[in-house]
């Protein structure tokens, strides 16, 4: 269907509330230049039936207005707090009457490990289109974990190797920009499924193709773990016919609702921690490995950026401090896959949405070995087990 821009702006956020009535059920609206809209519908986890029936008819109706030339909908839940607690605990929770202290180490109590224990890998189905899946992750914001992500796919695919990348920050999805496709949305496949965007050779999705980029994500931790597993079970990976030799997901930073939906799960193979030299950093690094160790994910090693900075002359200036990274592997026990330093092409590439690692320079090179290094530590887990994680007093 083709319209001029005049039709294209009547399709707004209002004209499909208004067509639909209103609902409070529906939590967001995204409308691409095409015409292409995505309703996010907030669905009752005790009655699917009805949400379901909900979304065909938002579907329906928005289909209908002038100017729409596709619809796709999210279907997001949120547990029901005024719901009725049991009368007996459930076992192994804690009571108000004996509580569970914290146990050093992993800082995790008895009763938060009880209430989601993590599934073994074998119990968990694979993902259709999906080879291995590593999770690039980082106990701190502002750390590079993003930057990462997006270098490591494009070091994959520069290599041959048929890769995806999910931006799992769905507080801040900032992938869509570092990639340069930040005005594109993905379509659905004839079965409904999302159809991940392709740049670069990457196939991508992120929640910032679905909502308005000036819109503040305020969504508690069952709508995030919805969005993050239909990003992943109800997309058309590997559409090509082919499936991905490997699904990189940047993760949010910390070790809340996102990291614990994908440990348990998803059948990650992997995963990677991002963290800068400075020891503000490196505490929350330790809280980073003992999530992955307590939910049974293999640590690869941990990546240090912003190393340090290399002026004219050669001489190199350790602004974020010396050595931190280094430090805590050996710590931790883990191999440092990389020291990336400042370098401002890898800055450039992300605001101009080119990843370095697609240029002829220094900075490709790094990123080009580092996921090298990363391969081969993929490749070492399936003839040996997963590198014991550290943890001193």
């Amino acid at each position: 269907m083709f319209w001029d821009k005049k039709d294209r702006k009547s399709v707004t956020d209002a004209t499909i509330r208004a067509a639909l009535g209103a609902p409070e059920w529906l939590s967001g609206v995204r409308i691409s230049d095409d015409g292409r809209v995505t309703l996010i519908i907030e669905a009752d986890p005790a009655n699917l039936e009805v949400s379901e029936a909900l979304r065909l008819e938002a579907e329906a109706k928005a289909m209908q207005i002038e100017g729409v030339s596709e619809v796709v909908s999210v279907l997001t839940a949120q547990a029901d707090t005024a719901s009725p607690q049991p009368a007996e605990p459930a076992p192994g929770l804690a009571t108000h009457a004996s509580p569970q202290r914290l146990r050093q180490g992993a800082r995790l109590s008895g009763a938060a490990l009880s209430q989601g224990q993590p599934q073994q890998a074998a119990q968990i189905a694979p993902i259709d289109g999906i080879s291995r899946i590593l999770v690039v992750a980082s106990a701190k914001g502002g750390v590079g974990k993003s930057t990462v992500s997006v270098n490591l796919a494009a070091s994959f695919a520069k290599q041959g190797l048929r890769v995806g990348l999910l931006d799992a920050d769905v507080y801040g999805p900032s992938i869509p920009t570092m990639l340069g496709v930040s005005d594109q949305s993905p379509a659905t496949s004839p079965d409904k499924k999302l159809i991940p965007v392709r740049a670069h050779g990457i196939e991508t999705l992120s929640i910032g193709y679905l909502t308005d980029t000036n819109a503040p994500m305020i969504w508690r931790g069952p709508i995030v773990q919805s969005a993050i597993t239909q990003m992943l079970n109800d997309a058309a990976w590997g559409n090509s016919g082919n499936p991905l030799d490997l699904l990189i997901i940047d993760t949010p930073p910390g070790t809340g609702e996102a990291q614990l939906t994908l440990a348990q799960r998803v059948p990650v193979t992997a995963a990677v921690i991002v963290t800068t030299p400075q020891e503000v950093a490196l505490a929350d690094v330790r809280r980073g490995a003992a999530m992955f160790e307590k939910t049974h994910v293999p640590v690869l090693g941990i990546i240090e950026t912003m190393s340090w900075f290399e002026d004219p002359g050669g001489n190199r200036h350790y602004l974020m401090g010396e050595g931190g990274g280094a430090r805590m592997a050996q710590s931790l026990g883990l191999p440092l896959l990389a020291q990336i330093p400042m370098i401002q092409a890898i800055r450039e590439g992300g605001d101009a949405g080119i990843p370095a690692a697609l240029s002829n320079s220094a900075a490709a090179d790094l990123f080009v070995n580092t996921a090298r290094d990363v391969a081969l530590a993929l490749d070492a887990l399936q003839t040996k087990p997963a590198p014991e994680i550290i943890f001193e007093e």
